[in-house]
């Protein structure tokens, strides 16, 4: 139970943690955070000094972009879900924290992701995503198994030429090719102003928004510099505007079909078209980037007995089905479940923010906490789906985890903004795409290891997700 509104004044206790000094305190601990102890340890140590998984401390950016650094951290699995409850908790312009990039940067619109659900534009919006994803779901499996295709035989002439291959270039190149097919009636991206340059035109734009919330891992001579430089002002659009016309430009020539649907949900085309290059581009294309490397991280950590049990069940399912199809993965239990072991183990989101609404209750598991109207309150999911009290070696990746039985565990899996078990609607602030993203996980998956028996990899961590270098793929011997 992640909430109670029941519980007695006398049993609540206050809140442990402090902010320190103003500025001065949120500086310190944004050098905590970043550079001192790193994310997982600044958590750690204030869990044991407040022996309490529900605390107060400031988060990044703070000054001078964050004009108020401090939050209530929900650190278990317990407290974590009330970041759901759009009742109790107001998701208004904090989308990327305690701070929100200029709109300048989205054409002067506030788009969804920074609505709260009681915002009449956010139901419009939302709901045109999700229909926008139905319409296009039967061109899911065929488009992104063609992207597979052509990015998998780019890794192979990588190989045969220096012995390895830049996985994540390639994929990102893979993503960014079937968002835009998928979205934009299945034009080539090539074709249109951006050229091969899509990729390259986001991590840009991304970087100018997200550079406050991350380190680029410089040698620690440098790490004072960093800090000055991206988090003492608020990084100005001025530099990515050329690189986000383009991408805005690109979608509104090629999504005609796409924006013709939005007007007949009562959007204005221009409104809805950076709408769209915010979703594909940001919450898709930005999600992806990273996600396929996480999964080939942790599938590639497990090893050969692994990948012969997962190359064991996709191939006799694919024979069994006739082919690689919706119903097919679906029937691929040990694949589904080393998707959302990935996602558990390793959130593509870690942090998730929302204000209260409302003087209200929280609870975690060993207290219940009385937070008041307007505190912002932050989780750290990490923490929250590696909780200890509620799943058996936590910080172990299991790859059949979510098997059988261990399906029930799937509600506290939170990669999306809401539990897993949970569908998206225009009320919430689940993620639309998050069925999407678990396809097009489980089809990666099922062509890796319908071409390979196995592969070998080298990667490098950095505060953007893991750098993954293919050293070496087995063809399949078998099928």
């Amino acid at each position: 139970m992640a909430l109670s509104s029941e519980a007695s004044s006398s049993s609540l206790k206050p809140i442990p943690g402090r902010y320190g000094i103003p500025i001065l305190g949120a500086i310190r601990d944004r050098h905590d955070f970043f550079y001192h102890q790193g994310r997982d340890k600044f958590f750690a140590t204030r869990i044991r000094k407040y022996n309490s998984t529900v605390i107060r401390t400031n988060m990044p950016p703070g000054p001078f972009v964050s004009s108020d650094p401090r939050v209530i951290a929900l650190l278990d699995g317990a407290s974590f879900p009330l970041l759901f409850d759009n009742n109790k908790v107001e998701k208004l312009n904090v989308f990327e924290g305690t701070f929100m990039p200029s709109t300048a940067f989205t054409g002067g619109h506030r788009v969804c992701a920074y609505l709260d659900t009681r915002e009449p534009k956010h139901a419009v919006l939302k709901g045109f995503f999700l229909n926008a994803l139905a319409a296009r779901k039967d061109a899911v499996v065929p488009l992104f198994r063609n992207c597979l295709h052509e990015s998998f035989c780019e890794v192979e002439d990588q190989l045969n030429k220096n012995d390895e291959a830049d996985f994540n270039s390639v994929f990102n190149d893979a993503s960014f090719n079937f968002l835009f097919r998928l979205l934009c009636d299945n034009k080539d991206p090539s074709h249109t102003i951006l050229g091969s340059k899509g990729p390259k035109l986001i991590s840009t734009w991304l970087l100018f928004q997200l550079a406050p919330l991350g380190t680029l891992g410089l040698p620690k001579i440098f790490n004072y510099v960093e800090d000055f430089i991206i988090r003492t002002f608020p990084l100005p659009s001025f530099f990515t505007k050329s690189n986000y016309q383009k991408l805005y430009e690109a979608f509104r020539t090629s999504a005609a079909t796409l924006l013709d649907e939005a007007e007949k949900v009562g959007l204005g085309r221009d409104e809805a078209c950076h709408n769209v290059v915010f979703m594909a581009c940001f919450n898709s294309y930005g999600g992806l980037k990273n996600q396929f490397p996480m999964l080939v991280k942790w599938v590639g950590l497990c090893g050969e007995k692994l990948h012969a049990d997962l190359r064991s069940e996709i191939r006799r399912v694919v024979k069994e089905e006739g082919g690689v199809t919706v119903g097919a993965l679906e029937k691929m239990s040990l694949v589904k479940s080393v998707v959302y072991e990935t996602m558990r183990i390793e959130p593509l989101v870690p942090y998730q923010y929302g204000r209260a609404r409302e003087d209200l209750v929280v609870q975690s598991h060993d207290a219940s906490f009385k937070v008041k109207k307007g505190e912002m309150l932050f989780g750290y999911q990490p923490f929250a789906t590696k909780d200890s009290r509620i799943f058996k070696d936590a910080e172990v990746f299991v790859p059949g985890r979510f098997v059988g039985e261990g399906e029930k565990m799937l509600a506290h899996v939170f990669w999306s903004n809401g539990r897993e078990t949970e569908e998206p609607t225009p009320a919430d602030k689940q993620c639309p795409g998050k069925n999407l993203v678990v396809l097009l996980c489980r089809l990666f998956l099922a062509e890796l290891f319908l071409r390979y028996d196995t592969f070998e990899f080298e990667f490098k961590e950095s505060g953007f997700g893991p750098t993954i270098t293919i050293t070496s793929l087995t063809k399949a011997s078998t099928f």
